[in-house]
Parts: structure tokens; sequence; C-alpha cells
């Protein structure tokens, strides 16, 4: 039996083969894995495999690494600040705070990619740039 992401192959699950499933057929001159067999996406003679977990697992998986230790690093910098951070998603952070902190805010946000950038991939020329908007509501940032 072969699982991805917590579902069943439609062949352990009694669906006949993967053709008949409409799964992409693996190519190439290796076999395809037997049931029972695990074979990891980066090791996969399956060209497509490889390419999904680098997608996946390698990019997706540094962002969220990079991510989070760019918000850790940002509510340090906010510590002491009436700033509050309220709310983030994929690459949006939103920080709530008086007119008076926020080239402070700006900065901290600056400098937390920075450290984020640092930490998760080393000395690296890769920037982690952000564009920041300071506004009074959030429907007048762009």
């Amino acid at each position: 039996m072969r699982t991805w992401l917590g579902r069943t192959s439609p062949r352990a699950a009694g669906a006949g083969d993967a053709e008949e499933a409409g799964l992409p057929q693996e190519g190439g001159d290796e076999p395809v894995a037997e049931e029972g067999e695990f074979t990891p996406g980066y090791a996969s003679g399956n060209t497509r495999a490889r390419g999904r977990f680098t997608r996946n697992f390698v990019v997706q998986g540094s962002a969220a690494d990079w991510a989070l230790l760019m918000l850790a690093a940002l509510r340090r910098s906010l510590a002491g600040m009436r700033a509050e951070l309220v709310f983030f998603q994929h690459d949006e952070v939103i920080v709530h705070c008086p007119a008076r902190e926020a080239e402070a805010v700006t900065e901290a946000i600056r400098a937390a990619g920075d450290e984020a950038g640092r930490i998760t991939f080393g000395e690296t020329p890769v920037r982690f740039p952000f564009t920041t908007a300071t506004v009074e509501r959030y429907s007048d940032a762009k």
C-alpha cells in the first residue's frame, strides 16, 4: 500500500490501477514501486514526483521556516512597544501601532526578515525584502 498525504492510493483502496483512476503514470526506465514499498519523492524515478517534492517540501517548507523565524524576531522586537502583531497570512504581516511607533515598526519588520534569512539560510546574497505601508486603515494599504 502507498499513501500520499494521509490518503490511500487508489490501488490500495481497491479502485484498480493508476491509469484507471486518472493518476499520472510513472515513466522512465525504473519500475514502479510494488505495493508495500515506499520510495520517498526525492529518490523517485518519476520526474513529476521529484518536482513535486522539491516544490512542496523544500521551497514551501523553507518559506514556512523563514516565516516562523521572522515572526518570532518581530514579536521580540515589538516587546516594550504598544505595537501588536495582529495578522499574518502567506506573505502579509499586519502590525497595529500608534503613529509615533510606525517608523520603528517598519525597521523592526525589515530587521526581522534579515535575521530570519540569516538563521534559516546562513550567509547568502538572497534578499528577503518587505514592502511596507503605514496607513490609517487596512483598506488603504497597497
